[in-house]
């Protein structure tokens, strides 16, 4: 009720006005958080849209609307995303940054969902996890959260070893 209030309140202001576009992604944020996701959907769209039209921040945006896809089920699409986010992440923050780390779960548990085992195992060993144990420390729940993403990988691959699943187990 209170993300429709904001956005009843700032809806009469001009496009361009950040509180409009901020109200706009509250509302598209809340219907997702209440799974009230094909409502979602259009909203978080155009939040991104308006948000990339006058050069506002659209990080957030941008991953709203990657998380929303993903829990639709569109996790192509989402991954699209969740690459775009990674990559600027990393160009303005670096990889040890907490927010650039976190756009890495998103991305490689996108890479799960489309079954992209290879690419994701190389990319949580060879570099997001390292940093992360480094940056944040190996009980972090983003580092964990790489860890089981990383044992997720290893024992869906179909062509997984029993080393594979030892190191899972491991995890």
């Amino acid at each position: 009720a209170l993300a429709w209030a904001m956005w009843k309140t700032y809806l009469g202001r001009p496009e361009a006005d950040p509180y409009r576009a901020l109200s706009m992604g509250v509302l598209g944020g809340t219907l997702r958080n209440s799974r009230r996701l094909e409502e979602a959907l259009p909203v978080l769209e155009a939040y991104l849209a308006i948000t990339q039209r006058y050069g506002l921040e659209a990080t957030g945006a941008q991953t709203n609307l990657a998380n929303c896809l993903h829990d639709l089920g569109r996790y192509d699409e989402a991954l699209v995303l969740c690459r775009e986010i990674y990559a600027r992440r990393v160009a303005s923050f670096g990889v040890s940054d907490v927010d650039t780390i976190m756009s890495s779960l998103n991305m490689t548990s996108s890479m799960l969902k489309i079954k992209r085992w290879d690419d994701a195992t190389t990319l949580l060993r060879d570099q997001l996890l390292p940093v992360a144990r480094q940056s944040l420390g190996a009980d972090n729940y983003l580092t964990l959260g790489l860890e089981h993403n990383l044992a997720m990988c290893l024992r869906s691959h179909p062509e997984c070893t029993r080393d594979d699943l030892l190191e899972a187990e491991t995890i």
